[in-house]
Parts: structure tokens; C-alpha cells; sequence
């Protein structure tokens, strides 16, 4: 079920974020809305990478608490090192950060497999991958612009518009998948183990296309 509405989405997941707006020309309230819809779609249905990484965390532990208090560290971390980025304390170098958030990936899912519990320490690897995705959060970003008048303003709600696409995914991956199998016997070797594996696989075949900056699909259709 949740392999579905992954497929469901993959069509849409490439598509750029555009602005077709004079952000000069907007009202505040416009700017609040134009910025919590570009969180919410930077996440729902263009960011594949970040939807398998909140999958990765709900399928441990399919309990809406603690999925929910492990995306909320995660927004927390990222709305740091995206605030810094784009007020220019730091500059993420995007062969460097797109890597390591696909290995972030990885990591989840390999833990989902070898790890039957969820351990106490994870919120604060979820937290320290949090401060990574924030700097590719940032790349997107700069990309958009930020309207200099409202600058706070146009950061905060785009990182309240990543946050309910999280909770978008975490409450529906709950009421196709959690609510109904959490307490199964069968439950992790039915589906944690085998999504983890796919979530993974997918995961390490971005790294390596990150790493070596190659498509390996289109290199492959050339053969």
C-alpha cells in the first residue's frame, strides 16, 4: 500500500519549483501563502528523496507519536542550517550535500532492517540528517528567490509548509499501513524488512548517481 502511493507519485516527483509571481508586487498575506504551499510541495510531490525518508522512519515505529516527534527534530535542524544558508552564514556545496542525503536514506532503511526496536538515540540522528537535508533544502530555495522585505516571514512558512507534507505522509502511511498491521505478528517481515530493502536500494542507486554525477538509467538505454 504504501509501495502505491509512492508509484502514484513518481510521475510528479521531478517537476521544479517555479514562482510566477513579481514577489516585489505581493502582499504579506500572499507571500505567507506562496511560501507554505512551496514547503508543502517541495515535499509533496516533488521531494521523492525526503518522502522516503519520513517513510523510512515511520516504518520502525508506525506510531503517530513518535513518527511525528521524529520529523518534528528533523524540521527543527533543517530550519537551521536553512536559515543560515540562505542569509549566507553557510554555503552548502551541492556535490557534497545531495550524497549525503541520499545516504541518510540508506541509513533509515538498514537500520529498519537490523534493528527490531526504535532505540533512543535515533531522534538525534534523525536530527543531525535534519541539519543536512536543510542545506539541500537551501539549494531548492535559492532557486526561487526570497522576497528581501519578508524574509523570516517566506523562510518560516516554507518550513511549516515541510512540515505538514511530513505529517501528510506520516498520517497517510498510518491510515493505510500502521493503523491496520502495526500489531501484527507478520508486521516487520512482511512489510518493514521488504520496503526498507526497496527504500534503500533506491537510496544507494541515487548516491552513487549523486557521487559520480552520472544518470546510470539513460547510460544504461545507450548500451
Amino acid at each position: 500500500m504504501v509501495l502505491g502511493l509512492i508509484s502514484c507519485m513518481i510521475p510528479v516527483f521531478a517537476q521544479a519549483h517555479v514562482v510566477p509571481y513579481d514577489l516585489s508586487k505581493l502582499s504579506k498575506t500572499d507571500i505567507v501563502f506562496i511560501y507554505l504551499k512551496l514547503g508543502y510541495t517541495h515535499i509533496l510531490p516533488n521531494g521523492f528523496d525526503h518522502i522516503l525518508f519520513v517513510l523510512g522512519l515511520f516504518l520502525l515505529n508506525p506510531r503517530l507519536k513518535s513518527v511525528i516527534s521524529q520529523a518534528t527534530a528533523f524540521t527543527v535542524a533543517h530550519s537551521i542550517t536553512l536559515g543560515l544558508a540562505m542569509r549566507g552564514v553557510i554555503t552548502p556545496i551541492s556535490s557534497v550535500v545531495e550524497p549525503i542525503i541520499a545516504l541518510s536514506i540508506v541509513f533509515v532503511a538498514i537500520e529498519n532492517i537490523y534493528t527490531s526496536k526504535l532505540k533512543p538515540w535515533r531522534i538525534v540522528i534523525v536530527f543531525l540528517f535534519g541539519l543536512i537535508h536543510g542545506l539541500g533544502f537551501a539549494s531548492a530555495l535559492r532557486e526561487l528567490s526570497l522576497p528581501k522585505t519578508d524574509f523570516f516571514t517566506s523562510i518560516i512558512m516554507f518550513n511549516i509548509g515541510v512540515e505538514l507534507g511530513q505529517i501528510t505522509i506520516i498520517v497517510a502511511a498510518y491510515l493505510l499501513v500502521g493503523h491496520w498491521f502495526k500489531n501484527k505478528t507478520w508486521y516487520r517481515k512482511r512489510i518493514v524488512i521488504p520496503i526498507s530493502l526497496m527504500i534503500a536500494f533506491i537510496a544507494f542507486y541515487w548516491t552513487i548517481e549523486r557521487v559520480f554525477d552520472v544518470d546510470i538509467i539513460n547510460k544504461i538505454a545507450l548500451l
